[in-house]
């Protein structure tokens, strides 16, 4: 599924002494199969943005194009269902939104509540558990006697039952240890892949956007400051800590050793190995 956002604006309270320019001018598209990471600082707007990607929210000005169906200010919508159906949200701590008896229940719950028939929707749970490393004896348990993260992986079965078309996640790794993001990242990185599953990622971690991302989006102020691949993205690196924004560590480090050694690497380094195999190509052509 497409998604495209025209010139889009938003502000809230609008016509009230509180109205407030949350975002302007954003023009962004987001193609099928696409893993699109959305950078910026606290207020910048990716929160917002994203609440358009599946009707949450309406724009004030402009448009946004989900699939088949065209969003515009000024217009009122009806059947906004089937496209909260397609694009789910994770949003920060989903695990705080369970509430069922048991894990099947509560992984149960969206499914059926879009009209899925209970036992197409216990189907879905088992299917889905599988998906996020966890095993069917758990279904019976209160999500409330789990550990943590695995709460976390039940509410996000939850969303996977509902079966989307794209993944929108909003800093799914919040709370979690080193060890516990990079399981949840490469979690869904594989979905994405296995899937084909378009994923829209919200995050602060560079070092995740340089990793899982096919395409970075930085928001400044409420709009696009600059679109592209990472590559693209942090052979600027002086650019974005300008910004304020952070750097992955394997480009800071390069940073650090162009300075102290005088020497110019060939392309930003967005991987320990990819550091590693051209600080020795630095080192064997100073070295001739």
């Amino acid at each position: 599924m497409r998604i495209e956002l025209q010139d889009v604006e938003y502000r809230y309270q609008m016509n009230t002494p509180f109205e407030s320019l949350a975002i302007h001018d954003v023009n962004i598209e987001i193609n099928p199969g696409s893993y699109v990471a959305i950078i910026g600082h606290t207020g910048s707007g990716k929160s917002t943005l994203l609440q358009h990607l599946n009707a949450l929210i309406k724009p004030t000005k402009g448009r946004v194009i989900i699939g088949e169906r065209t969003i515009e200010s000024g217009r009122k919508e009806k059947q906004l269902r089937p496209i909260r159906q397609k694009v789910g949200i994770v949003f920060q701590f989903p695990e705080h939104q369970l509430f069922e008896e048991t894990v099947e229940k509560d992984i149960c719950f969206g499914p059926v509540n879009f009209g899925i028939p209970k036992e197409e929707a216990k189907i879905r749970a088992r299917k889905a558990l599988k998906q996020v490393g966890l095993a069917e004896e758990i279904l019976e348990k209160s999500p409330f006697d789990l550990s943590g993260g695995q709460m976390r992986r039940v509410a996000i079965a939850g969303m996977l039952a509902m079966q989307p078309e794209v993944l929108v996640l909003d800093e799914p790794t919040a709370g979690l240890d080193p060890r516990g993001r990079k399981e949840i990242m490469d979690m869904f990185y594989q979905l994405h892949k296995e899937q084909g599953m378009t994923t829209v990622l919200v995050t602060h971690s560079m070092e995740d956007a340089a990793r899982y991302a096919d395409e970075i989006v930085i928001m400044h102020q409420g709009t696009v400051y600059q679109k592209g691949t990472p590559f693209e993205i942090f052979s600027q690196p002086e650019q974005l800590m300008e910004l304020g924004l952070d750097v992955p560590d394997t480009v800071r480090v390069q940073l650090k050793l162009q300075k102290e050694l005088g020497v110019r690497f060939d392309h930003p380094c967005l991987s320990i190995e990819d550091l590693a195999l051209e600080v020795k190509r630095v080192m064997e052509r100073g070295s001739r």
